[in-house]
């Protein structure tokens, strides 16, 4: 049986939904070493600041149960570099790139997002709202809808390339922030980041990773970001892109009946540099499986 993994997001056309979620891909090239990235639906390259970040101090990365801890801190080369040598490289790989954008404040965000979207050089925008706000003394822009509209707002006319709006789950109700994103001017979402999360060390007494807490990933998370995408996908007609703990085929089908339109894989990068196209084979055999033809058919039927 013929399958159709193809997707629109916002105008931007994906040969499949998989691709690899921010943070855990690098720019791409140590996983490029195992297969051609023109496997994947697209790639999400890591958080890109205006300024180089070397990120907060170590320990930074800790494995938990059904999952790990992190906190990198954003490390990036900074806006000079990518533009220089990370996304030229990619431009030759014959697959979208979506920059994940970062920053401290608004400023930040719309002079990254002005001179990624002229060097024509990537296909989406994907911003990073869990960073902390150093102008609000430190909350991070995603968890208040009002000061999440105002930076999508203002980012907005920089954009001229899809806006992807990237959720933080640590809010209440993650539709208000869903809400607010649309309000602003994002033409899609993507869901959900991670979760704050400790671990502490029994024999120290103190917790595992220097910055204290970090964000959980994995697949403890699924269930979690799987739920929240069911709950967007009621409040707001925008594509998504799900994620969190997303390990196989079956995942992944899972997200897409909960209502999203694409997905992002995160941790199962690391405990499989393969991961991507062995979900994207896994999801079109179980799709010819079950008889779907195509992901429309579908998307959202859990609702």
């Amino acid at each position: 049986m013929s399958v159709d993994l193809s997707v629109n997001i916002t105008g931007l056309t994906l040969k499949n939904p998989v691709m690899p979620a921010s943070g855990c891909f690098g720019f791409g090239r140590e996983y490029g070493e195992y297969y051609s990235l023109d496997r994947l639906g697209a790639v999400v390259v890591k958080a890109t600041t205006l300024h180089p970040r070397l990120g907060n101090s170590t320990p930074r990365v800790t494995e938990v149960t059904g999952g790990m801890l992190n906190a990198i801190g954003l490390a990036n080369p900074g806006l000079d570099q990518v533009l220089e040598e990370e996304l030229p490289w990619l431009a030759n790989q014959n697959v979208p790139v979506i920059v994940n954008v970062a920053g401290d404040t608004v400023e930040d965000y719309c002079i990254v997002v002005d001179q990624i979207c002229q060097s024509g050089l990537a296909h989406a925008i994907e911003l990073n709202v869990s960073c902390p706000n150093v102008e609000r003394g430190g909350l991070a822009f995603g968890v208040d809808p009002q000061v999440l509209r105002r930076l999508v707002e203002a980012v907005r006319p920089y954009c001229t390339l899809p806006l992807i709006v990237k959720l933080s789950p640590n809010v209440s109700r993650i539709q208000d922030v869903a809400m607010a994103a649309a309000e602003g001017g994002a033409d899609a979402l993507s869901l959900i980041n991670t979760l704050v999360g400790m671990q502490i060390d029994l024999r120290t007494r103190r917790p595992v990773l220097a910055n204290r807490t970090g964000g959980l990933s994995g697949p403890a998370i699924k269930p979690v970001a799987v739920r929240m995408v069911y709950d967007v996908a009621k409040a707001v007609d925008l594509p998504l892109i799900g994620m969190g703990g997303i390990f196989t085929g079956k995942d992944a089908l899972e997200f897409i009946m909960a209502g999203a339109s694409a997905v992002a894989v995160g941790t199962a990068n690391f405990t499989d540099p393969r991961a991507c196209p062995r979900i994207i084979r896994e999801l079109r055999e179980l799709m010819a499986a079950e008889g779907i033809k195509n992901l429309e058919e579908i998307r959202g039927c859990a609702l």
